[in-house]
């Protein structure tokens, strides 16, 4: 059971803490995406400040676990959790993929995906405050330091860590430079899903899907479903087709990312060949170290290809 402030409700951010020891991966952009989807409905402060009950974490928490467990699309979830097929209480049924209702709105080409992305809008006036435990075992401070163990007062100008002010509202600058989307490993979003956590349109989807940039799966009824690959391709790939890049010229990116796979796998297979654990966990430590040198050398190419550009 949740444990609730003296209030009575938790904050979005107080709800992050409780949810990342069980679900490593969620983050304040996953909740706001899974409450714009229509799976969960906090209430909402005079000032717009979102209020968690204990019901509310619980469903959060069933909502994560059949995404994890099952690999269920929202979707599915929502459709089960309206049927009571799915329990909040935690005693809820698994029914077969077989014997899921068809999906009215898969193959809808009138569905605008912007009134989705739409939705992302918040207007939480402020932070939410993240305990600091929750922060430490956050997925984004792998890649930022450790906060000073002694600092000054935060002024109103200060936000001491970017997944605390992700229920700040959001304006123009952050929409410029939003926090990349992420998806758990295992979950699967459908085409409308896809666009809305992403913010793009289903034309530019297309057009990636046109040229093998984002490549869909096959889900339950033949229905197009994405995973958490697709995700981390379809945000950078959308940016540059805004940014004026042709879909076709992406096709560099992939060709590039095909040679440099099959490299590695090269190093790699013998390891793997050998067919035991401590063998195989070699060669994935290996993969991992020769993905980051393989960014940090193209990097550096790419900025040293550029470099008359910038010097006086």
């Amino acid at each position: 059971m949740a444990d609730t402030s003296g209030e009575g409700y938790l904050s979005i951010g107080e709800v992050l803490g409780l949810l990342l020891e069980e679900f490593p991966d969620v983050t304040i952009s996953k909740i706001r995406f899974l409450e714009s989807q229509g799976l969960i409905s906090p209430e909402r402060t005079p000032s717009g400040y979102r209020k968690f009950y204990d019901d509310d974490v619980e469903l959060l928490r069933v909502i994560l676990t059949e995404q994890r467990e099952n690999f269920l699309p929202l979707r599915v979830i929502k459709n089960r959790l309206e049927t009571g097929e799915i329990d909040p209480t935690g005693e809820h049924l698994r029914p077969d993929d077989d014997q899921l209702p068809p999906d009215p709105d898969a193959a809808s080409p009138s569905h605008d995906s912007s009134s989705d992305a739409d939705e992302y809008a918040d207007p939480d006036p402020t932070p939410a405050e993240v305990p600091a435990s929750a922060v430490s075992s956050h997925p984004a401070a792998r890649h930022q330091p450790a906060p000073e163990p002694t600092r000054a007062e935060p002024t109103a100008d200060v936000v001491e860590h970017d997944d605390a002010a992700a229920d700040a509202p959001e304006t123009d600058d952050d929409a410029n430079e939003p926090a990349p989307a992420q998806l758990l490993p295992g979950v699967l979003l459908d085409r409308t899903e896809l666009c809305a956590m992403i913010g793009m349109t289903d034309a530019e989807l297309e057009q990636l899907e046109s040229f093998g940039i984002v490549q869909r799966q096959e889900g339950a009824g033949g229905v197009a479903v994405y995973g958490d690959d697709a995700v981390e391709i379809a945000a950078p790939a959308c940016a540059f087709l805004r940014a004026g890049v042709d879909a076709r010229h992406l096709r560099t990116f992939r060709t590039a990312a095909e040679r440099e796979a099959s490299l590695y796998e090269q190093l790699v297979t013998p390891r793997f060949r050998q067919r035991n654990p401590e063998a195989r966990a070699e060669a994935l430590s290996q993969l991992r170290q020769l993905d980051a040198l393989g960014s940090k050398l193209r990097s550096a190419l790419t900025k040293h290809a550029l470099s008359h550009h910038f010097r006086p």
